[in-house]
């Protein structure tokens, strides 16, 4: 009984957490969708492979939401037209290049000053190399399908001929003078009821993301995760899987971070708080709506090899 309360107590906390910036990332795709239907502006965002991605991360800082809440936005940008590397980008990097986020770490670690720069800047190299890394695949095998279908529904038919666009319609790829119309701007009806519909169902993976991460918690002991702490490599390792169960948001991992930050090696420190906004427990239902399990598996195992490349350089540079 005593696990099942505390689970049920970890559970709360982390769907209490994260549901304020679900339904913030939410508000602000229902929003760009009324603002901009079809967006046109999206398309003319770059399509440079470095520069790309740099846009995208950059959009972090205008977005006060952690990593639940910019999957719905990613999601939006993907699904009007946005290029890849641009979107991707911003999925993973957002979560760290936020307000809240820089604020809060700067808050919890005001004596680290290498910290508050080394966070972000890792945080923007693991966003490029993910990026890198996810468009070496073809967009049929990276995007769910349902997005894919929005998606190239919506860019103009030089782009995406009617083979492509999986509604039916049967001809060949046409001209490049022509092009898709731009889209009436939606009623709020509209708006309100598909945002409602996309929240309630990014809430369900959520929950279910939650109850995961509640279990998973309840049943691994945390006390062998620091035992390792001093040692280089292995602390590295085990703060890398702590990000991964104790699933936090970002906003406030910092504050988490600062209760065992004197028993661990700097490189494993900057490892919890980089790793965590990108692959933990409650994120692999969420991340179920934008990319396929391939993408999902190759994003996780990306992810913890750079990340554990930068947490070992860290720490041969500082220890």
């Amino acid at each position: 009984m005593n696990r099942l309360a505390t689970a049920w107590a970890i559970f709360q906390g982390l769907l209490l957490e994260a549901l304020p910036f679900l339904l913030i990332g939410v508000l602000i795709a229902g929003l760009a969708r009324w603002v901009s239907p079809g967006g046109r502006w999206l398309q003319r965002l770059p399509q440079h492979p470095l520069l790309g991605p740099l846009v995208g991360a950059g959009l972090g800082f205008a977005l006060p939401a952690c990593e639940c809440g910019n999957v719905p936005v990613a999601r939006r940008l993907l699904a009007d037209g946005a290029p890849l590397g641009t979107a991707l980008g911003f999925l993973f990097a957002a979560p760290v290049l936020n307000p809240i986020v820089l604020a809060s770490t700067w808050a919890a670690f005001p004596h680290q000053p290498w910290l508050l720069a080394a966070r972000p800047l890792a945080a923007l190299a693991l966003a490029l190399a993910l990026t890198t890394v996810l468009r070496q695949l073809p967009e049929g095998e990276l995007l769910e399908p349902a997005l894919l279908e929005e998606r190239r529904l919506g860019q103009p038919l030089a782009v995406v001929g009617l083979l492509e666009r999986r509604s039916g319609l049967v001809g060949a790829e046409p001209t490049a003078a022509r092009a898709t119309p731009a889209p009436p701007r939606p009623s709020w009806r509209s708006v309100l009821d598909h945002s409602s519909r996309e929240f309630l169902d990014l809430a369900s993976l959520l929950v279910l993301g939650c109850a995961i991460a509640a279990v998973v918690q309840t049943l691994l002991p945390r006390g062998w995760l620091l035992a390792v702490g001093s040692t280089p490599t292995l602390s590295v390792l085990s703060l890398m899987l702590l990000a991964v169960v104790v699933s936090v948001c970002s906003s406030v991992d910092a504050f988490l971070a600062l209760g065992f930050a004197a028993q661990i090696t700097p490189g494993a420190l900057l490892a919890f708080l980089v790793l965590g906004p990108v692959v933990d427990l409650k994120l692999l239902g969420l991340f179920g709506v934008v990319l396929r399990p391939r993408a999902i598996a190759l994003t996780a195992a990306a992810a913890s090899v750079v990340v554990l490349l930068l947490g070992q350089w860290v720490n041969l540079a500082l220890l």
